[in-house]
């Protein structure tokens, strides 16, 4: 049996965080992010306690989040999917950046953006 890379075992813990997360469990992102976590987000704040309580009153905690695709290199992994507020039946287009040290979340960078009509997407958001 060969040894998990580093790379393969920080998208797993990734993506296992994020099913779990789009389940409802928020809970699941306190064994994942480091107490000392850094955000670089406007808006969200640093550190694990305050950032979990910041996402768990946030929309993204009451959306429905359908990843699109996964990409990750060395300490990285990069999160591509739309994300469906209710009410809002187009939902945002979200890109996470999450950077891994021992197999915890130490920080975060994202884009979001709105999904326009699929007029204005001819080839589309996803």
């Amino acid at each position: 049996m060969t040894e998990i890379s580093v790379t393969e075992r920080n998208k797993e813990l990734v993506l296992r965080g994020f099913t779990e997360f789009a389940a409802g469990n928020v809970e699941i992102l306190r064994t994942l992010i480091r107490e000392d976590f850094v955000e670089h987000s406007p808006g969200n704040p640093s550190g694990r306690d305050a950032f979990i309580e910041f996402i768990a009153n946030s929309p993204v905690a009451k959306s429905r989040l359908h990843l699109k695709r996964v990409v990750a290199e060395d300490d990285h992994v990069v999160l591509h999917y739309h994300m469906i507020p209710a009410g809002d039946e187009r939902g945002l287009a979200v890109v996470d950046v999450w950077r891994l040290v021992d197999g915890q979340i130490v920080e975060h960078w994202d884009v979001v953006q709105p999904v326009p009509a699929p007029a204005a997407i001819p080839n589309g958001m996803f």
